[in-house]
């Protein structure tokens, strides 16, 4: 790249121009680049304390259909399940964090008290009731764990894209720059040397001139003079 450019001073201005602008973006891209991985590593230990009470709930939604089907049996068990009318609402919005859209998951009617699941209360058992509280806690963690892990996700995109931004303004883009600046000051210090020998050379030849005139001058003043002597004589 370096022989590409031509080795003018309007050209150096620009390089340098280029070399600070590029600089600036390389330090805010590093400081984006520090935020987002703090942020990275609050949302990773959110996401971990969120798989774990995923677990625990899932253990406990199974704990509690088994124990009603065991009791109960899978007629009265799918029954209850079939009678549910109204069915959860997912809406979703995004919020920015450090110029990154992360999801916010908000659900309704995954809760519902023990009239609005659809079945007879007199018909079921305590037990399906806690099944059914169970696997409603459960749905609440995992769309709760689907927000972090997209969240995650986007997030460690946007920082994966942010290091080869960095990495790409470091290792090629800024020293392609500074081999470029470099060059060129070579190229004027050569001009410039080049420039003062080339005056050198011609003040030498002018010297040289003007010594050969004055030598010549003297040469045929003192030829007059031998004249006007021996014209005396």
């Amino acid at each position: 790249m370096a022989e590409d450019v031509k080795p003018t001073r309007k050209e150096l201005m620009q390089i340098e121009e280029r070399i600070e602008l590029s600089e600036r973006g390389h330090d805010t891209l590093e400081q984006k680049r520090d935020g987002l991985i703090m942020e990275f590593m609050d949302i990773l230990d959110e996401a971990q304390d969120v798989r774990s009470d995923l677990d625990e709930k899932y253990q406990e939604a199974q704990n509690a259909i088994n124990m009603a089907r065991a009791l109960d049996g899978d007629v009265a068990v799918r029954g209850a399940a079939a009678a549910l009318k109204e069915h959860p609402e997912i809406t979703t919005e995004s919020k920015s964090v450090m110029g990154v859209y992360i999801p916010q998951i908000d659900a309704t009617k995954v809760s519902k008290n023990l009239d609005e699941r659809g079945y007879g209360v007199l018909g079921t058992s305590a037990r399906i009731d806690e099944a059914a509280s169970a696997y409603e806690e459960l749905l609440d963690q995992i769309i709760l764990a689907a927000e972090v892990e997209t969240a995650m996700k986007k997030m460690l995109d946007e920082i994966e894209t942010t290091k080869r931004r960095v990495n790409a303004l470091e290792f090629k883009l800024l020293p392609e720059l500074r081999a470029s600046e470099e060059y060129i000051e070579q190229k004027l210090e050569e001009q410039e040397r080049e420039e003062i020998f080339r005056m050198k050379k011609i003040k030498d030849k002018k010297e040289r001139e003007e010594a050969e005139e004055r030598e010549e001058a003297e040469a045929e003043d003192a030829e007059e003079d031998a004249e006007t002597v021996a014209a005396d004589d």
